[in-house]
């Protein structure tokens, strides 16, 4: 009969982290500039902003083009103005999008360590399962082989 150590739930307990959650944990860590560029990634890369901004750039081109002369602002074809104001808008957002890019790089490997810690500790939980019911097994063939001697003493 084998007579391996198994582990009890609460040494199992002691041998693994409490659980955490990983969100706030991240969120706690994050300065507030950090936020407003997350704040930023997260918004940007929608649909909702992408429409604001095809919106924003067809009434830029149908006010001046379309209305009176004297009221336009932004001569066609150029839309000099325009094509600045975009540029700009570009070059600011790029190196945002990218630093709230890398917040939830950082965010996605705290969850992955956590999942790591957590399947570790699951596996030796279904490991210490499996050796008790393995034991059980045994015991149990045991205790049917002595049922099975004391009827042949009875016969």
């Amino acid at each position: 009969m084998k007579h391996e150590h198994i582990l009890s739930l609460s040494e199992i307990e002691s041998h693994f982290p409490s659980p955490i959650n990983t969100n706030e944990v991240h969120k706690k860590k994050l300065s507030s500039s950090n936020k407003i560029a997350l704040l930023v990634t997260n918004h940007v890369g929608t649909m909702g902003f992408f429409l604001i901004v095809v919106m924003w750039i067809a009434s830029w081109v149908a006010w001046n083009t379309i209305i009176p002369q004297e009221f336009r602002f932004d001569p066609f074809p150029a839309f000099v103005l325009l094509l600045f104001l975009t540029n700009i808008l570009g070059l600011l957002l790029m190196p945002l999008i990218m630093v709230g890019q890398n917040i939830q790089g950082k965010h996605a490997e705290l969850r992955s360590a956590y999942d790591y810690e957590v399947d570790k500790k699951s596996e030796k939980t279904i490991q210490t399962i499996l050796l008790h019911l393995e034991n059980q097994e045994e015991i149990l063939k045991d205790l049917q082989n002595r049922l099975d001697k004391l009827e042949k003493k009875r016969k």
